[in-house]
Parts: C-alpha cells; sequence; structure tokens
C-alpha cells in the first residue's frame, strides 16, 4: 500500500521511497528512512497529508505520498 491510502489517524512503516533522487534524499535528511513509523495526522483537498515523522509534522502533497510505500506499523505508533 501506498501513504497516500493511509487513513488519518492510523501509523504505518516506510518501506520504500520511489521519488526523483534530490528529493528522496531530502525526505532522508528529514528522517524519512526505510523502517521510519509515520502517523498520518490529517488529509486536506486532493491528497495533500500532514503527518508526524519523529516528532515532527510535515505536510506531503499527492505526488510524494503516491510514490512512498508502507506497510502497517507493527506496534501503535510513535
Amino acid at each position: 500500500m501506498y501513504l497516500k491510502d493511509v487513513s488519518v489517524g492510523e501509523a504505518c512503516t516506510v518501506v520504500s521511497m520511489d521519488l526523483p533522487f534530490e528529493l528522496e534524499r531530502r525526505l532522508e535528511a528529514l528522517g524519512m528512512t526505510t523502517g521510519t513509523t509515520v502517523s498520518v495526522l490529517n488529509r486536506k483537498g486532493r491528497g495533500i497529508m500532514i503527518i508526524k515523522l519523529r516528532g515532527t509534522r510535515f505536510a506531503l502533497g499527492y505526488n510524494i505520498t503516491r510514490n512512498i510505500e508502507v506497510k502497517e506499523a507493527a506496534g501503535d505508533g510513535e
């Protein structure tokens, strides 16, 4: 499943990212690496999501969230 498919209030674990090189490196620098738990806090408009990643909130657009593969989090998130 992809990050765009996760519902508000759910947590998931990043499996892989299929993004342009520079964008992928930027997200990794912000802490979004394989195995990281991401919580979906809110959804706005068409595909825009507000997520919590390592204690920080980020807004990501649809073109990003549709290219981040995730799986259900093993625990209950952060």
